[in-house]
């Protein structure tokens, strides 16, 4: 006969859980400060996916999901020597393309989707990308946050490709608080200062990749902490 639970385990605890602060919404001054100290810092900020064009952007950007920027450059480098558009890499097939990617995450589905990509923009587009969000969110494996991607750094539009980054800093930030990427998305559009919209996308992904990371933000050495909401700023490193 097995014994009964003890008692203790149904009680709640005597210590009720904290709930993190919420950061301070931030003023349109802050903001615009927010923005001009990283422009300053980063004039032309770059994304750390490697490509040779918007075909193999788009390719590049669909290998990432879930995946490292640099574990995708180690596979696409060899990949686009043979296959730089979208008619060489329907004639390389989904077999030889695994070959070449097996070493990220999710190679098998990527690959059917590099392929059925690549023969939808053959069969709809001419071979070309479009740059068109709707188009772009027709073709297998691409979604809203890749086709900003593709339309930022391809086409030179000011979308705002929330990644888990983006997501993070925003709301840690007070920028622009949201549930999902779509509200956030919003949200930044939102805010954000024109002549800035065209760079925020990678500032904000950088800023959270390097500095207010998930585990433990570097405020100390943070540009911008003196206008950023975040109420629990670390105090050192």
């Amino acid at each position: 006969m097995s014994r009964p639970a003890s008692p203790r385990q149904d009680r709640p605890s005597s210590t009720p859980p904290v709930t993190p602060a919420a950061p301070v919404p931030l003023a349109p001054a802050d903001v615009e400060r927010f923005f001009a100290t990283l422009a300053a810092l980063s004039p032309e900020p770059k994304g750390e996916l490697e490509y040779l064009n918007p075909f193999t952007l788009l390719v590049a950007v669909v290998l990432s999901a879930q995946a490292t920027d640099k574990g995708v450059n180690r596979a696409t480098g060899p990949l686009f020597q043979v296959a730089d558009t979208p008619a060489k890499m329907v004639a390389l097939g989904e077999e030889a393309l695994r070959g070449y990617i097996r070493t990220i995450g999710l190679f098998n589905t990527k690959a059917r989707n590099v392929i059925a990509l690549s023969q939808a923009l053959i069969d709809e587009h001419g071979g070309e990308v479009p740059c068109d969000r709707a188009a772009l969110e027709t073709l297998p494996g691409v979604g809203r946050k890749t086709a900003n991607v593709v339309l930022n750094i391809a086409f030179g539009q000011p979308t705002m490709a929330v990644d888990t980054h983006i997501f993070r800093v925003a709301n840690r930030t007070g920028l622009a608080p949201g549930k999902t990427p779509l509200a956030v998305e919003i949200g930044l559009e939102a805010v954000i200062p024109e002549g800035y919209r065209l760079h925020a996308h990678h500032w904000l992904i950088l800023h959270g990749r390097y500095v207010c990371k998930a585990r433990k933000p570097e405020c100390p050495l943070c540009p911008v902490r003196d206008c950023c909401g975040f109420p629990d700023k670390t105090l050192a490193l």
